[in-house]
């Protein structure tokens, strides 16, 4: 019949066997597709290149950090947070080794800081504090354990609790006496000098790059901790995403066909 079209009514059967093969067919690009991003995401892993895009990002990243601890009460819970948004460990809680059989005596400034007079029995602690298999720090601890409670000490004498975490319950605040930088990355004056050439190499990180001291203060502002911390380059351990690379250096070998 002329000015009609037929419609053809498929089967629903039918129509869902040719809709499946349609699904499966998008499949195998997607697929394609994120196993490609999946490739890029493993080359982004911890090694820094020694240019000076690497260097000044090293920097940054070291000098942000830096900031945090400074303005923070605890540098445990600002590891953890750490450990936690750069995806350095599946459970980000950090992880105490408490060296044994280790002792340094406190300086006379130290006591004088904690108020401890030579009779004040003072204890040592050293620990090295983990995210993951990422050691991120190591401690040295000075503390009166006559102004902690009979738990606290037992947690500092006879576990690896991180000393932070024991003594959290004490309202504790913090006051930076100290902080060195152990690494620099860019040289004295680098922001207005000519930047130099890149090695087209990873960057050589040292195992140490800056350090803390501070004294621990209760709630009632009594003293009753000295510490002094060093952070490790595995700060820096954790995955970045792809840069290009440097114009200097090439884009590396061909590849063979």
């Amino acid at each position: 019949m002329h000015g009609f079209v037929r419609v053809y009514r498929m089967p629903r059967n039918r129509f869902l066997i040719v809709a499946r093969r349609g699904f499966r067919r998008c499949l195998v690009p997607l697929a394609v597709l994120l196993s490609g991003a999946g490739a890029a995401s493993a080359q982004s892993g911890a090694s820094w290149p020694d240019t000076y895009l690497g260097r000044v990002e090293a920097l940054a990243v070291m000098e942000g950090l830096n900031a945090r601890l400074l303005a923070s009460r605890s540098a445990t819970a600002t590891l953890e947070g750490w450990c936690s948004e750069h995806g350095m460990a599946t459970d980000p809680r950090l992880t105490a080794t408490l060296l044994r059989d280790v002792d340094k005596p406190a300086s006379e400034e130290t006591r004088r800081r904690l108020a401890a007079g030579p009779e004040t029995v003072l204890r040592y602690r050293r620990v090295r504090l983990a995210c993951g298999d990422h050691v991120l720090s190591e401690a040295d601890n000075w503390y009166v354990p006559e102004r902690l409670n009979p738990e606290m000490n037992r947690l500092l004498e006879t576990t690896d609790t991180p000393f932070g975490r024991a003594v959290q319950a004490l309202g504790t605040t913090r006051q930076t006496i100290g902080a060195d930088r152990l690494w620099q990355p860019l040289p004295p004056g680098w922001d207005q000098a000519v930047p130099p050439d890149p090695a087209c190499a990873p960057l050589v990180i040292p195992d140490r790059l800056f350090s803390h001291r501070a004294v621990l203060f209760t709630a009632e502002r009594v003293p009753f901790s000295e510490v002094v911390e060093t952070y490790a380059s595995a700060i820096l351990d954790f995955r970045r995403a792809v840069r290009p690379p440097d114009p200097a250096c090439g884009a590396g070998p061909p590849s063979r066909p």
